[in-house]
């Protein structure tokens, strides 16, 4: 672990977490990169976000990635710093020098270009795991640049998500976090590989790759069965019952009837017990063969009962639902919000919002805001001296531009009218 970070430091919490004592430097932006060193943060982690002297682009995002800076950047802290210049890069190259991971994710060869590479930092820090985010990993494509929507595409699942000639991207950034998160897999699989031999190594994730495991599972059904499968809205259901219905007062809910006590409990629970002695019906594949003699039945069985009545119903006799939902109807959701699982997470207009911590507990603890989402250069001062800097040559660095700190930035002037 880093030598400049001790248990517990910088956590604002006495609880030693997983990942206490595990310094990581980010070069990140958008999803990718923030949401891999998110996950490393949540779990203890002290991450460092680098941004440039103007800040991580997607501070300034609207409409669709308008949240993506809050919703991302969570527990960590901001070095806001101008790594171009010769003064910059000789103040990142010995934080470096402290760090145990560092992750990035821009274009192909920036780094290099920067003199920031996995090739040269391993040099002077051979314990440090190098996580490079990418749309591609080595081979042909490599040196492509990607996007989440991109590969989703070229990997078959805009296609498998849209009905047959409309292709459409997962209403997430999906792919960015799936990367992101493969990446801190690999990260902390290097972290405990580390022990072992002592060095670290490149760690490497992509955008295309992710795509295609998410996908496989259609890629193996095409192998299996010889026949190309159909985009999900037009699937050969493998169950009978595996649909949205509409409730008697107008609302959606999705119901998987998939088990033979599934088939039990709805044929005794909506007073269809005959349908337990059809013969066609006896087994699973035969009523997914028979879903054109059952949909009518079940159809109008839901259509029936009220919203309320109808999930009290189902959830008593255990078979598998889910309302349709927005967004915004998660705020309020009891399951989301038990034992304080949302965290209080500050937005950039001042004003605060639930948010889901990771979707993981480890002995019943659960995600906790240790720092809310940084203004830029935060903790410029306090990274530095960390790193060995004095006051007065921080103080330096920030007339000089080398670095910038949010309590040296000029303030704004109030509006005015």
């Amino acid at each position: 672990m880093s030598q400049n970070v001790k248990a517990g430091h910088h956590s604002g919490d006495s609880e030693r977490l997983a990942l206490s004592g595990v310094r990581v430097l980010e070069f990140g932006h958008t999803v990718m990169g923030p949401s891999c060193s998110m996950v490393l943060a949540d779990l203890g982690a002290d991450v460092i976000k680098v941004e440039p002297p103007e800040g991580d682009r997607t501070r300034a995002n609207v409409g669709f990635g308008s949240a993506l800076f809050p919703v991302f950047n969570r527990n960590k802290r901001s070095l806001s710093i101008d790594i171009k210049s010769d003064a910059g890069r000789a103040v990142i190259l010995k934080i470096i020098a402290g760090a145990d991971a560092l992750i990035e994710n821009f274009a192909y060869g920036t780094m290099e270009r920067l003199g920031l590479g996995y090739a040269t930092l391993s040099q002077t820090n051979p314990r440090l795991i190098y996580c490079g985010l990418k749309g591609f990993l080595s081979g042909p494509y490599e040196k492509r640049a990607a996007l989440d929507e991109i590969v989703q595409f070229m990997g078959g699942l805009a296609y498998m998500t849209g009905p047959t000639g409309m292709p459409l991207r997962a209403g997430a950034s999906v792919v960015d976090i799936m990367g992101g998160m493969f990446g801190a897999l690999g990260i902390m699989a290097a972290l405990r590989e580390r022990e072992h031999t002592g060095r670290g190594q490149l760690v490497q994730s992509s955008l295309y790759e992710s795509t295609a495991f998410l996908v496989a599972q259609h890629m193996g059904q095409h192998a299996l069965t010889g026949i190309a499968p159909p985009p999900m809205p037009e699937k050969a259901s493998s169950w009978a019952v595996y649909d949205p219905f509409k409730t008697a007062d107008g609302k959606t809910v999705f119901i998987g009837i998939t088990s033979d006590n599934h088939w039990r409990g709805f044929c005794t629970g909506f007073g269809v017990e005959e349908l337990l002695d059809d013969p066609d019906l006896k087994t699973n594949p035969q009523r997914a063969q028979q879903r054109a003699k059952i949909m009518p039945i079940v159809t109008a069985k839901f259509a029936a009962e009220p919203f309320a009545s109808l999930v009290a119903k189902l959830e008593r006799l255990k078979i598998p639902f889910g309302p349709l939902a927005t967004p915004g109807d998660l705020f309020d959701d009891p399951q989301l919000n038990h034992d304080g699982r949302m965290l209080d997470v500050l937005l950039p207009t001042g004003k605060r919002a639930k948010l889901p911590g990771l979707p993981l507990e480890m002995n019943g603890r659960k995600t906790k805001i240790r720092h809310q989402p940084p203004a830029m250069g935060n903790d410029t001062r306090a990274v530095l001296a960390e790193a060995g800097y004095t006051a007065q040559e921080i103080d330096e660095l920030i007339a000089q531009r080398v670095v910038i700190a949010a309590d040296a930035r000029p303030k704004k002037e109030p509006i005015k009218g």
